[in-house]
């Protein structure tokens, strides 16, 4: 039902006749919906520019690794669109999203191909531009969680392949990049990284459970842990905690 306020005014003509000029009715709800609907229409605007710069970022550190391991041009753009989109395109065949979007939309491979000629033509440089690379990268893996974790449950799966998957469209293709050179993968070592991709996804799930506010202020808040989490991380240094190994006391 729209919704309607009664607006009583008196007008300078009114006023020298003593006359009350009554009532006008005026409907705001089409207007609200308009108005929600622009912002709306923004924010997914600003979703995609910002997934565009965390596969941005992605495939700038995968390039830069492929290049200090002395691959060729190939290699190089190969590892920069693996990381990139290997996450999206792992969630995406495990879910039935056949063909995956990181091989369907060609913004992808253009990002990825641009991130690699950047690296390439200008690698001095780009091995000075460590902080921006870790803020797109913390954006990036914000996005993939959330969006990772959205997707799989628009499929109609349960909240458990949700939150795996979030982190694996997080995560996956970083993980790929570091077997391919020979690496232990970053998730696997102590710093937070797959922590902050999994607080990400959990807060979609709990919120598609539970249905307290709408799904877009979820995607939100999500996003904002996730990429806090990150930075935070980052700037204080916290780490995850690690197993010791405690050496006997030698016997007297």
């Amino acid at each position: 039902m729209p919704t309607q306020v009664l607006c009583y005014y008196t007008a300078p003509e009114a006023r020298k006749n003593n006359l009350l000029i009554a009532s006008s009715r005026i409907t705001f709800e089409p207007l609200l919906n308009k108005f929600l609907l622009i912002r709306m229409d923004e924010l997914h605007s600003l979703y995609y520019l910002l997934d565009l710069a965390g596969t941005f970022a992605f495939a700038i550190s995968g390039a830069t690794a492929a290049r200090k391991r002395n691959l060729d041009l190939f290699g190089i753009c190969a590892i920069a669109f693996t990381v990139a989109c290997g996450g999206g395109i792992i969630r995406d065949l495990c879910i039935g999203a056949i063909p995956p979007a990181g091989l369907t939309n060609w913004q992808y491979l253009v990002v990825s191909v641009i991130a690699t000629a950047l690296t390439v033509g200008f690698y001095p440089v780009v091995q000075q531009l460590n902080r921006p690379v870790l803020f797109f990268d913390s954006v990036g893996l914000a996005l993939f969680a959330v969006t990772g974790a959205q997707k799989a449950l628009s499929f109609g799966h349960n909240g458990e392949v949700a939150l795996l998957l979030g982190i694996t469209t997080a995560v996956g293709g970083g993980v790929i990049r570091d077997v391919l050179l020979t690496r232990v993968p970053v998730i696997l070592e102590k710093e937070i990284y797959a922590s902050a991709a999994l607080a990400g996804a959990a807060i979609v799930v709990l919120g598609h459970n539970q249905k307290w506010i709408s799904s877009d202020w979820v995607a939100i808040i999500a996003l904002i842990v996730c990429f806090s989490l990150r930075i935070l991380a980052l700037r204080f240094r916290w780490n995850l905690p690690t197993p010791t190994n405690k050496k006997p006391k030698a016997k007297k």
